[in-house]
């Protein structure tokens, strides 16, 4: 299975800047500092696009929710229109029909509210990341000015300053906590077959329910005209 966005930022973020320059000075070279800080860049356009994406479907499902209103307030005035030609059975197709599109318009909200808390998330790992390929990149100058150091008879090599590994430590504390609710929780097991033919039995007892309380209403609004 491809390793979820989320868990290859993580996986970015809380590789530690320590350990990246002990790879440099095993290799004698800055040469895996660049590489890394290349998989950051590929992680961050990945990201965007990740809330490009997330975006669009928060965007569509507006849309889509403006038309199932422009239809529900048509169908209104159907089943109006019916009950005025003595048509109950017209009036009745519509207000199922506008029970229907009220459901599927209750799912989009769901949607648009999973969408935006994704593109939120997806902002602070794009925040997370950019942080971290900053710290590696101070990493990498201080490698390579230590190493020009020791060309000249310098010092020798020497380790980030104890503030990078603070700022380090801070920045994955706090894409920790923005990352919480990338975890998810296990979703319920799949009811028997009996169980969901219940179910479904209620819905349609409840939409039933509902469509004669909307006819009710429908003859109340008439009589009363």
């Amino acid at each position: 299975m491809a390793e979820s966005i989320f868990m290859r930022v993580r996986r970015l973020i809380s590789a530690s800047i320590e350990d990246a320059v002990d790879a440099m000075e095993r290799a004698g070279g800055p040469s895996v500092m660049r590489e890394a800080i290349r998989e950051v860049d590929r992680a961050i356009d990945d990201v965007r696009a990740e809330q490009e994406a997330a975006t669009a479907r928060r965007l569509q499902a507006t849309r889509q929710q403006k038309m199932f209103r422009d239809k529900l307030a048509a169908l209104g005035e159907q089943a109006r229109f019916a009950m005025a030609e003595n048509r109950d059975d017209l009036a009745e197709a519509a207000v199922s029909r506008q029970l229907d599109f009220e459901a599927q318009a209750e799912r989009l909200e769901a949607v648009q509210a999973e969408a935006a808390s994704e593109a939120a998330r997806l902002e602070e790992c794009l925040v997370a990341l950019a942080t971290r390929k900053s710290q590696m990149e101070e990493a990498l100058a201080a490698f390579e000015s230590a190493q020009r150091d020791a060309a000249i008879g310098g010092d020798g090599p020497r380790r980030p300053e104890r503030c990078t590994e603070r700022k380090v430590q801070r920045a994955e504390e706090a894409f920790d906590r923005a990352m919480t609710a990338a975890g998810g929780v296990a979703g319920a097991s799949r009811a028997d077959a009996k169980t969901a033919a219940k179910v479904a039995e209620l819905a349609t007892l409840q939409k039933s329910a509902a469509i004669a309380q909307r006819m009710a209403a429908l003859r109340s609004a008439r009589q009363g005209s």
